[in-house]
């Protein structure tokens, strides 16, 4: 599926970092911007393999035009020296597993929350045009009312959702405290090619594809899908808008509709025309008093204030996933629980 960049004109020539470019929503977004004539520095984390994540299957031409930089967003030195000369911040990394965040809270907290605060104090230091953070529709907990719009409680059902909390609060504060040029963008459920079966599409596809049985948690859970392409569309109109009144806000982007796991599974048995039964796995259900059992996007004011809409509905942007799945299913462990 092409992706359409509203913004391309503006990133010609513009000096760029985007920190967890190795990710899957960092990765999307770096091609975008070199695509778009962007000087894109990349920030990922070091390994000693030299990883450069999902960058790696980026194509040639656009892998060779960015600048990679390895560290550790919990070492200032580092994340100040990747900033700059930079004119525009994406700051995406972050430790993203909900289950991972159960095994090692220590380890998200420090990576999300102090990782986010040197970002913010690399920004400062250079003076950066723009920074646009990344939330997430985790910070909101279970609905306590739907649509869920940016004045929702927050509520911290997770060691992420509450690193998350704490991240995005300290957006806040910058921008109230320094008047730090700071966008909070507040993704739901995104899903697209290059997604690990971490996530709950990629997981349904690739056994829908292979196994005789699908495996999941819960299916009553409802999420709001939000195909990758929109996704970076909000990134890259929230960093480009020329509106003082966007600053220091946040901004939800999802489609706007909800639909349970079990009808998710229903839509991708579908479009594959087969039957496949649904087993629970327990080791997939989280705590009961931690799963969000809602989460449903009032998207209003993205639209308003950066132009934003969703192109892609739920069905199209599955097809597409499927059809990359099923050329790259070599990339997953299939079957197999991961966190």
């Amino acid at each position: 599926m092409k992706f359409n960049n509203e913004t391309a004109p503006f990133w010609h020539g513009r000096s760029v970092l985007v920190t967890g470019a190795g990710g899957f929503i960092g990765s999307h977004l770096t091609q975008q911007l070199v695509e778009a004539g962007a000087k894109v520095r990349a920030f990922v984390r070091y390994t000693s393999r030299a990883d450069s994540g999902l960058l790696r299957q980026l194509p040639a031409d656009v892998q060779s035009a960015v600048e990679l930089v390895a560290g550790d967003l919990r070492d200032p030195s580092a994340v100040t020296d990747a900033a700059a000369g930079c004119d525009t911040v994406f700051h995406l990394g972050a430790i993203i597993s909900i289950p991972y965040s159960y095994v090692h809270p220590v380890e998200t907290a420090s990576s999300n929350f102090m990782g986010t605060l040197n970002v913010l104090q690399a920004c400062r230091t250079h003076d950066v045009r723009r920074l646009v953070h990344t939330s997430t529709s985790e910070v909101y907990g279970t609905a306590q009312r739907v649509p869920i719009d940016e004045d929702h409680p927050l509520q911290g059902q997770s060691p992420y959702s509450a690193s998350k909390i704490g991240a995005d609060k300290l957006a806040e504060s910058f921008f109230r405290a320094y008047d730090l040029p700071v966008v909070t963008i507040r993704p739901f459920n995104t899903f697209g090619p290059r997604q690990s079966a971490r996530a709950v599409i990629p997981t349904i596809i690739t056994q829908a594809l292979t196994q005789p049985v699908i495996r999941l948690g819960s299916l009553t859970p409802r999420r709001d899908f939000t195909y990758v392409s929109d996704t970076v569309n909000g990134f890259l109109l929230a960093a480009a808008i020329d509106n003082r009144e966007a600053l220091g806000q946040v901004f939800n982007l999802g489609y706007g509709e909800d639909v349970t796991i079990g009808n998710l599974v229903e839509t991708v048995l579908e479009i594959l025309d087969t039957d496949i039964p649904v087993e629970t796995d327990s080791q997939r259900i989280r705590p009961e008093k931690s799963e969000v059992m809602r989460l449903n996007s009032d998207n209003r004011r993205a639209r308003d204030y950066l132009q934003w809409q969703p192109h892609v509905t739920l069905k199209m942007g599955l097809a597409a996933t499927i059809d990359w799945i099923r050329d790259n299913l070599e990339a997953f462990r299939i079957g197999r629980y991961e966190i």
